[in-house]
């Protein structure tokens, strides 16, 4: 008898296959819970590699202590030397009888390097992001998603009235009033409500206690803008929404100059931080602005900003707009920054791109991408100038994104929000980042922030998408009809999409297809009908997207359709990690369309139920 089949035969017979074999199942399962633990619980990077190094360093002691100890009714004890003929037995034993422990050991290893190499697998690439987070070397308050545990004063500042003769300088106030809620932004011990949420209260003359309690601030800023030949009136006051008492007001009258401008915008946020008893975080109360001595350029700036936030076509003269503010101060970074944020928006919207949008279809990506390069030579032009510019650096993040360039991407959005820990437009940027990359259970928080200091409609539409990812429909739907409640001119049509698809399943085609050359009622029947039946044949070929297939239990096709989505133009892309693709997670389609946006070997990490 050959001693190696003696020391295998006593291997047997002290149970270690059968405990190497438990091991190694059961090691696989535990990182893999771990990996949900993690980002259920948001417990720090070192978590997996802790978990993983006690797993490893288990499985040898847990061989030792299955060859030196038995389990017996009176209990465990030390594993008695083997009888006389006992191994003998075991190796004369028929290889059906002796090999399946074996085997069962060898894929419990198996298993247990598998599961640690899919943690660092997952680790490596969290350590990448997190890496580029390090880099930039961001603070960021993510975990503070109820407003109601930030201790500072909260502060909104409604869009100042235009009060100039003709009435004809609103996008002046608009932009004063920006200018100022910016500033204030700047001021650390300050709350402020983003731009979005205070100009929802335009024009309406409402009770400024409802005003606050609907914003959740505590102060309101208000009042007006006089801009008349070379004169310049600003009137401003704080108001206590608590009881509807004045705090401060002052009024400034100047000459109309960029100096003052700035001047004003200094001494407003400057007088609102002694009345409300909070420092202003800096020696120099300057420094809170970025002004240009060229008063053109900054009117330029501020008409370009109150276009840009009108999308669609007003984007391409938003960009006029920003090179002529740089083509008389071309060393100003807002005026950079401003081109920038629009070149990279210029990108979705192919109205407002020169010509319109290209006859051949097929030249759109060539345009996308020189617009995505130009969008990126302005926000590096703006850091330069500043590195402190926030909107430049979330600008530089979408750019990488557009190219799934995710660490990097990552690494701008952190920078931005360490610069501006409460921008909301940055913490939306960066919870699509974390849907598009599959962290779901982390984008539904940042989501959650950005709601929480801009419930915007456009904001409200991202946090249901990266609801519905993390298997929350019913969640999405309630945030989905809040969004479509505040969105009054269905400025964001998708909402009403996407609340169709989570409530109707289907009748969301019927508003993403509305221009469609087929009647979009035949369009909705034929897809009602695919529903029912599961037979395709009736719905128009174009209209046979992922989610359909899927719907109908096709698998193949869906997965099939899925490879073209990702072939087809870059976007947000958090879809694809909804529950409904779980079950062709490793078709070979869809793990090659995974290939191509550069998130091989990503999953899904919803919150742990």
């Amino acid at each position: 008898m050959k001693s190696y089949q003696e020391f295998f035969a006593e291997l047997s017979r002290r149970k270690v296959f059968k405990v190497a074999a438990v091991y190694g199942a059961a090691s696989f399962g535990l990182l893999q819970l771990a990996d949900l633990i993690k980002d259920g619980f948001g417990l720090p990077d070192t978590f997996i590699p802790f978990v993983t190094a006690m797993v490893l360093l288990g499985f040898p002691l847990a061989l030792i202590l299955a060859w030196a100890l038995e389990v017996t009714p009176d209990g465990v004890r030390k594993t008695e030397p083997a009888a006389v003929d006992e191994l003998a037995a075991i190796v004369s034993q028929p290889a059906s009888k002796r090999w399946p422990a074996g085997l069962l050991a060898v894929a419990g290893f198996a298993l247990l390097v598998g599961g640690v190499w899919i943690a660092g697998q997952r680790t490596g690439a969290e350590t990448a992001l997190a890496g580029s987070s390090d880099r930039a070397g961001a603070e960021v308050r993510l975990a503070m998603t109820d407003l109601s545990e930030d201790p500072r004063p909260s502060i909104a500042v409604l869009p100042f009235a235009d009060m100039s003769p003709d009435g004809d300088q609103e996008y002046f106030s608009d932009g004063i009033t920006e200018e100022i809620l910016n500033v204030l932004a700047k001021v650390s011990e300050l709350r402020v409500t983003a731009r979005t949420s205070a100009f929802a209260f335009k024009g309406r003359d409402q009770d400024l206690r409802a005003v606050g309690d609907s914003l959740g601030v505590r102060y309101i800023v208000e009042g007006s803008v006089r801009k008349a030949g070379d004169q310049l009136r600003i009137t401003s006051q704080l108001i206590d929404t608590a009881d509807g008492s004045h705090i401060w007001s002052e009024s400034y009258n100047e000459a109309l100059t960029a100096a003052n401008v700035f001047d004003i915008q200094t001494r407003i946020a400057g007088s609102i931080s002694n009345a409300l008893r909070v420092p202003l975080g800096i020696d120099d109360p300057a420094d809170l602005v970025t002004p240009t001595a060229d008063l053109e350029a900054y009117d330029l700036y501020l008409a370009g900003r109150t276009l840009i936030r009108k999308r669609g076509a007003s984007l391409r003269e938003a960009v006029q707009l920003f090179e002529a503010a740089i083509a008389r101060d071309s060393a100003w970074a807002p005026a950079w920054a401003g081109l920038a944020e629009a070149k990279e928006l210029q990108t979705w919207y192919p109205d407002s791109w020169d010509g319109g949008p290209p006859e051949d279809r097929s030249q759109e990506p060539v345009l996308e991408a020189e617009l995505q390069e130009e969008a990126e030579r302005a926000a590096r032009r703006a850091l330069e100038l500043d590195p402190d510019v926030a909107s430049a650096r979330v600008a530089l993040g979408s750019v990488y994104r557009y190219r799934f360039d995710w660490s990097e991407a990552e690494a701008e959005y952190l920078q931005a929000l360490e610069v501006d820990p409460d921008n909301a437009e940055a913490f939306h940027q960066y919870s699509e980042l974390l849907a598009n990359v599959g962290r779901i259970a982390e984008s539904v928080r940042t989501a959650r922030r950005a709601v929480a200091l801009d419930p915007s409609p456009i904001k409200l539409g991202i946090l249901a998408t990266t609801l519905d990812a993390d298997g929350q429909p019913g969640e999405a739907i309630r945030v989905l009809e809040r969004a479509i409640a505040l969105d009054e001119d269905g400025s964001v049509p998708q909402l009403k999409s996407l609340w169709y698809f989570l409530t109707l399943e289907v009748e969301r085609y019927e508003d993403m297809f509305r221009h469609a050359p087929e009647h979009v009622v035949d369009a909705r029947a034929a897809i009602e009908a695919a529903v029912r039946s599961g037979d395709m044949d009736g719905v128009p070929p174009r209209l046979r997207e992922s989610t359909l297939w899927m719907k109908v239990g096709q698998p193949d096709s869906a997965a099939a359709a899925f490879l073209e989505d990702m072939e087809d133009e870059p976007g947000f892309k958090g879809w694809i990690w909804i529950p409904l693709f779980d079950p062709i997670r490793d078709h070979p389609d869809y793990v090659k369309g995974l290939r191509l946006v550069n998130l091989e070997g990503r999953t899904a990490q919803r919150t742990p139920r």
